[in-house]
């Protein structure tokens, strides 16, 4: 069974920041894309960003572009997004994701092409 094992979720104030880690075997983390995905209160999952499995490539959602970062730290099998400048409607349960195996596709934003999930991470922006 793939695991996948997310930390770093919490509560900020507007304006600040917090880092999300997800963890992950060497094999699926080493022939993924990686994503993240997040689940406002009430809302449908989006799309937050994602990252080819040899890190070239990168893509984000519009409303985190700028914002937020992806990155991948292959010695430890370790997923990240960085988040700065952090607002009310950041607010959600954060998901990565892991599109396996990477045959050539593109960084796809549907949560249905991923194929192994984490558990979730509360991130609670205050204004």
């Amino acid at each position: 069974q793939v695991q996948l094992e997310e930390s770093g979720g919490g509560l900020v104030q507007a304006g600040g920041s917090l880092r999300l880690s997800c963890v992950l075997s060497r094999f699926i983390f080493s022939n993924s894309i990686m994503g993240w995905f997040r689940r406002p209160p009430g809302k449908d999952r989006e799309f937050v960003a994602g990252i080819s499995s040899n890190n070239e490539t990168v893509r984000y959602g519009d409303s985190v572009r700028g914002r937020f970062t992806i990155s991948k730290d292959n010695s430890k099998n370790t997923l990240y997004l960085q988040m700065n400048s952090l607002k009310p409607e950041d607010t959600a349960v954060y998901y990565c994701a892991a599109d396996f195996p990477f045959r050539g596709q593109p960084i796809s934003v549907y949560s249905y092409l991923y194929d192994y999930w984490g558990q979730g991470a509360q991130v609670t922006v205050s204004s």
